[in-house]
């Protein structure tokens, strides 16, 4: 029997490479992991797909998720892998699960609980705490398997717990010995294959309880400690999520010192604020001047309203910390939408103000102006003349009362979404116009593996194809293939992954098939398939006729197919 050529074909597809040049007809062909043909293939290959009236792409980067722990527990990367994502790094604002002390484990669990909105008992279960340093979580991750790649930062709030003890958790400031220690493990870490260090200065980053994380007020000093590691290792990458309450000039400088002295390529969370809308100009200008400075900094930036979703099966909403809605927060949800239909109940609900002790969170729940419903096909970019407030106006009704029937609707399942960031222009969208259009913005920001039951972020990719490729309005509009490098080559570039985001002989065969005209996104949904039952938000979409990670199909028509290629990326890679 003569031995086909090629482990896999695509073929008859339209090839848009991830590099921005225009689309053009092709095949694709795969061997042992590697795209080795692109053009007319000839020979055949042990498995073909027909790719005809489909779109073949690089596989999608995420740079900023959450994965840390779900890894260590589940063989699935989803929701990031339901969207043509085949390639992660996480680790993200500062936050993880090493390197650690046994008894440290309570306080990283209450901290990811605080930040990522990861249930205690999901972690509790879940994490089977198999390392202490990082090299060691390296290892365990390093000998797991994966629909996708993943790739790992060191997170500062974990590494400065670690080498202060109490004195890091209580907010002190660091003496000179910690730093040198925290410098060093960064460049140990580095050198064992992490990817970058990740920090967070955040005043929005708490414990459940409202208490400001470790590194909330941690000083230049300290954050370039963590540079200099980067730049004893010599390589790597820094991501900071500063604190957007700050003046974009000093966050502008101390990402200008960071990476001057780390000499590494920067990244960092990018929004435009409500309070201050001016703001992301200010901050997207800088990015210029510091490029034309030679300096590698860029902006992580969601294309869309950042948002939380609410609702009865999930984290939050207006009333879930009413006192009167405690004896509720626990039942199954047809037991709540059962006792909150009591006209009794419904009385105090509607009088209780919320006890919501973490400031980000009572800040979410307590505006009802911006509240809507996400609706089927989910809406990111609503009228605001079609708020739940407005509705409650034009019906001369109490918004309280409208978003409590609402939150009733579909035997409780029904979503509300309030975009928080991003909200400027018409139907919200001059943000995303703005920050797409920037060279030194990064498409990202997915948080997959966190906010498990407040956002659903990691089908990103999806709604940016989707909304902004397919944008009505021509002047808005993204190129299709602008669109595709904006998800594969410049984040793969950003985070020194130079052996993926482009369709190339001897890259890394990632890479997907999708008919475009068919693209479609559904509303997030609740499951319960968490360690300890926890649950979660996932979205599915259509039109994704295949993904391909290491030249192995692991989605065939939106469904896995049990395949798990996907391994730990140790360290930068080069491009073939």
């Amino acid at each position: 029997m003569t031995e086909q050529p090629y482990d896999l074909v695509l073929r008859g597809g339209t090839i848009i490479d991830g590099t921005g040049a225009d689309p053009r007809p092709g095949d694709v062909a795969v061997k042992a992991g590697r795209i080795v043909a692109v053009g007319t293939v000839d020979g055949s290959g042990a498995e073909e797909i027909d790719a005809a009236g489909c779109i073949v792409t690089p596989g999608f980067v995420d740079i900023h998720t959450h994965y840390d722990g779900q890894v260590t527990w589940e063989h699935r990367l989803s929701p990031s892998s339901q969207h043509g994502v085949t390639t992660v790094v996480m680790g993200n604002c500062g936050v993880g699960f090493a390197p650690i002390r046994a008894h440290q484990r309570d306080m990283a669990i209450r901290l990811m609980e605080g930040v990522e909105d990861i249930p205690e008992p999901v972690m509790a279960d879940g994490l089977p705490w198999a390392w202490e340093s990082f090299t060691e979580y390296l290892d365990f991750i390093g000998s797991r398997e994966a629909d996708i790649d993943f790739a790992a930062q060191l997170p500062h709030n974990p590494l400065r717990v670690y080498v202060m003890g109490e004195r890091g958790a209580y907010l002190e400031v660091p003496t000179e010995d910690d730093l040198a220690t925290m410098r060093a493990m960064t460049t140990e870490a580095i050198r064992a294959g992490a990817i970058g260090v990740s920090t967070t200065l955040s005043w929005a980053h708490r414990f459940r309880n409202g208490d400001h994380v470790p590194t909330h007020e941690a000083q230049d000093r300290e954050v370039m400690a963590l540079a200099e590691g980067l730049r004893d290792a010599g390589t790597g990458v820094f991501q900071i999520i500063d604190n957007a309450l700050r003046p974009s000039d000093e966050r502008l400088a101390r990402l200008r010192r960071i990476a001057t002295t780390s000499g590494r390529p920067v990244s960092f969370t990018l929004a435009q604020t409500v309070g201050n809308p001016a703001d992301l100009g200010e901050m997207l200008h800088g990015l210029d001047e510091a490029a034309a400075d030679g300096l590698a900094i860029r902006a992580q930036v969601m294309p869309r309203p950042i948002g939380t979703l609410m609702g009865l099966d999930l984290s939050l909403h207006p009333f879930a910390s009413c006192p009167s809605f405690a004896p509720l927060a626990d039942l199954p949800l047809a037991r709540k939408v059962a006792a909150m239909r009591e006209p009794g109940l419904r009385e105090r609900l509607l009088a209780e103000e919320p006890q919501e002790p973490h400031a980000f969170f009572r800040q979410i729940v307590s505006d009802l102006e911006m509240l809507f419903l996400l609706g089927d096909p989910p809406n990111y970019h609503p009228d605001p003349a079609t708020s739940i407030a407005a509705r409650a106006r034009a019906e001369g009704r109490d918004p309280k009362a409208v978003i409590y029937d609402a939150l009733l609707a579909r035997e409780g399942k029904e979503i509300l979404y309030r975009p928080s960031a991003n909200r400027s222009g018409d139907r919200f969208e001059g943000a995303g116009a703005a920050m797409i259009a920037s060279d030194h913005a990064i498409i990202g920001l997915g948080d997959g593996g966190a906010h498990y039951g407040m956002i659903c972020d990691a089908a990103y990719t999806t709604y940016f194809l989707q909304h902004w490729a397919g944008h009505p309005d021509p002047a808005r509009r993204v190129p299709l293939a602008k669109a595709i490098r904006k998800l594969t080559r410049d984040p793969a570039e950003a985070v020194g992954l130079a052996d993926r985001g482009t369709i190339a002989v001897g890259q890394k065969a990632d890479l997907n098939v999708i008919a475009i005209d068919r693209l479609a996104l559904r509303p997030p949904s609740a499951v319960y398939d968490l360690p300890a039952g926890g649950r979660r938000l996932v979205q599915s979409a259509e039109g994704y006729e295949a993904t391909v990670v290491s030249g192995v199909v692991t989605y065939r028509g939106g469904e896995p197919t049990g395949a798990l290629p996907g391994r730990l990326v140790r360290g930068a890679r080069a491009a073939a």
